[in-house]
């Protein structure tokens, strides 16, 4: 396991600031973010804090919603979800670390309209590592990044927050 050299707050700078024309595009004034367990909550904390969003930052825990556990099984610490105020007609910024195949995403879609059938969703991560399964795309990159085969990217944190790579050459 090795460190990369993503610079993790200009991403976040990055990511604020095409969150901040996106959501003027769409005339969106009061978003709520939602981070999608572990690492797009630490993202959507950082992000709360730069774009001066109103509502308390959600957290979503995507692990029961998943399709994947005949292959991966139930992670082994699976966390609560906690979304403060109702969703229904609402505007989300949902938010992750990285988005590689979009099935995180496909889960997390899932597990939103458990707190209501929000207006519209945004999806925002610091990094795109291409590779897509599904036809879920972000809203918002920070970067794009090609990996090798069989490596991950892994945030890590939360304070600080950084990025280590994960199987495959290092």
């Amino acid at each position: 396991m090795s460190e990369t050299d993503l610079d993790i707050p200009q991403l976040l700078d990055s990511v604020a600031a095409a969150a901040t024309n996106e959501l003027q595009a769409r005339e969106i004034r009061s978003p709520i973010l939602v981070g999608i367990h572990t690492g797009g909550v630490w993202v959507a904390e950082a992000l709360h804090e730069r774009l001066q969003a109103r509502p308390p930052v959600g957290t979503l825990e995507v692990a029961f919603h998943r399709d994947d556990h005949a292959s991966s099984g139930l992670k082994a610490a699976v966390q609560s979800s906690e979304v403060p105020v109702s969703l229904q007609d609402q505007p989300v910024l949902l938010v992750d670390d990285v988005i590689h195949t979009g099935r995180t995403t496909r889960a997390a879609l899932n597990a939103l309209f458990d707190y209501g059938r929000p207006s519209q969703v945004l999806l925002a991560v610091l990094v795109d590592r291409g590779g897509r399964e599904l036809p879920i795309q972000p809203d918002i990159a920070g970067t794009r990044l090609t990996l090798p085969a069989g490596q991950r990217l892994k945030l890590r944190g939360p304070e600080p927050l950084r990025f280590t790579l994960e199987g495959g050459p290092s």
